[in-house]
C-alpha cells in the first residue's frame, strides 16, 4: 500500500477520493441556457434549486389529472460512448419518455434527467444535457432540473448512464385510449430508425458483421455508429395536433416488443389489430439487420419498430382528415389497416421481408 495523498494539514479531500464539486458546479452553468430556451408557460424559476416547480394553472389546465413516465435509452448508449458521439442520445433520452406520454392522451410539460458517470467530463456531459434541452424544445416540454452524479468505482473508465422523468397533464376525462372500436382505421407514423430498442440485439448483428462503428455502413451514408445513433423520432406535437383535431381513438409508441406487441396495448377487449406489412416498405437499416441475422420476419416484427414509430386508432370517417393534419406537420403517414374483431393481438396479412 502507497502513502495516502491528501489535502492540506493531511486532510483527505471529496476531490481526492475522485469527486470534483467545481467540475459540477461548472456544467450547472454550462447548461443554463439550454435548459431556459426550453421553458413554456407553467415554468417557476430555474435551476439550482432542491426541486423544480411548474405552475398547472399558468399552463393553461383547470382539472387536470398528472401522467408520468421514465425510461432510459438502453444500450444505444454503448455505441455513444463507444464512438464518442453523444450530441443526439439526450434526445433520444426525451423521446422514450415523452412518445410514451402522449400515448396517455397528456401533452408532456416538464422533463428531468439523471446522468451518472465514474468521472465528470463537463464538455461531454454538456454535450449530452444540451441534447436533452434539444429534444425538451422539440416536444414543447420544459427541462426545470435533473441530477448529475459523480460516482467513481462504480462506472469504468469513460462510462456514463441516463435516466429520464417526463410529468404531462391532460384534462380530466380526456385520457386515452378511448373508443376504440370495429372499424377503426391504423394509420402508421414512419419512424427515423432503430429509435432506442433493440440495441443488444444491433450491437450482436454487428459484431456478427465483423464490422465496426466507424466501417462505411452497408446500408447508408456515412459511418455505421453514426447511422444507427440515428436519433430517435419526437411525435409529441404532431400526436397532440391530431387528437386536437378529433376522431383519434388511440396511439401506441412502437418501442420494446415491436409491432406485434405495441397496438394491442389500444384494444379493449374482443378486438385485434388488422395490419397489411405491404402498405409501407422496410427500411434498409431493417432489412440489413434481418438479412445479417438471418431474422424470421415474426422475430423481426416483435423486436424492432421495422419503419413504424407510432400508430394511431382513429374512426373510419377521420382517417383521411387526420393524416392531412400529420402530413402537414411533416409525418410520413401510412394506412396500416384497421381494427377488427377478434380475441387481441396482431392480424398480419402480407410480407415484409
Amino acid at each position: 500500500m502507497g502513502e495516502q495523498k491528501t489535502g492540506g494539514e493531511g486532510g483527505l479531500t471529496y476531490a481526492q477520493a475522485g469527486v470534483d464539486i467545481d467540475a459540477g458546479n461548472a456544467l450547472v452553468e454550462r447548461i443554463k441556457p439550454a435548459a431556459k430556451r426550453t421553458s413554456r408557460p407553467g415554468v417557476m424559476g430555474g435551476l439550482g434549486g432542491f426541486g423544480g416547480l411548474f405552475d398547472l394553472k399558468a399552463a393553461g389546465y383547470s382539472d387536470p389529472v398528472l401522467v408520468a413516465a421514465t425510461d432510459g435509452v438502453g444500450t444505444k448508449l454503448r455505441i455513444a460512448i463507444d464512438t464518442g458521439v453523444v450530441d443526439t442520445i439526450g434526445i433520444d433520452l426525451v423521446a422514450m419518455c415523452v412518445n410514451d406520454l402522449v400515448c396517455q392522451g397528456a401533452e408532456p410539460l416538464f422533463f428531468l434527467d439523471y446522468f451518472a458517470t465514474g468521472k465528470l467530463d463537463v464538455d461531454q456531459a454538456a454535450r449530452i444535457v444540451e441534447g436533452i434541452a434539444e429534444g425538451c424544445h422539440q416536444s414543447g416540454c420544459a427541462l426545470i432540473g435533473g441530477e448529475t452524479a459523480e460516482m467513481p468505482g462504480m462506472y469504468h473508465k469513460g462510462d456514463f448512464d441516463l435516466a429520464g422523468f417526463a410529468v404531462g397533464a391532460m384534462e380530466r376525462g380526456q385520457d386515452l385510449p378511448r373508443g376504440v372500436a370495429a372499424g377503426d382505421v391504423l394509420l402508421g407514423l414512419k419512424s427515423s430508425g432503430v429509435h432506442s430498442n433493440g440495441y443488444s440485439f444491433v450491437r450482436k448483428v454487428v459484431e456478427l458483421s465483423g464490422l465496426g462503428w466507424n466501417s462505411p455502413c452497408p446500408f447508408a451514408e456515412g459511418s455505421l455508429g453514426a447511422a444507427l445513433l440515428a436519433p430517435t423520432r419526437l411525435y409529441v406535437r404532431q400526436a397532440l395536433a391530431a387528437v386536437r383535431a378529433g376522431g383519434v381513438h388511440g396511439l401506441a409508441h412502437i418501442t420494446g416488443g415491436g409491432i406485434t406487441e405495441n397496438p394491442p396495448r389500444l384494444l379493449p377487449d374482443g378486438l385485434a389489430c388488422e395490419i397489411d406489412l405491404s402498405s409501407w416498405t422496410l427500411p434498409p437499416v431493417f432489412r440489413w439487420l434481418a438479412e445479417t441475422a438471418k431474422m424470421t420476419e415474426a422475430e423481426l416484427l416483435k423486436t424492432f419498430n421495422c419503419g413504424i414509430g407510432m400508430m394511431l386508432a382513429v374512426a373510419p370517417d377521420r382517417g383521411e382528415a387526420i393524416a392531412e393534419v400529420l402530413r402537414g406537420m411533416g409525418e410520413e403517414v401510412v394506412t396500416l389497416g384497421r381494427i377488427t374483431a377478434g380475441q387481441g393481438g396482431v392480424i398480419y396479412k402480407g410480407r415484409l421481408l
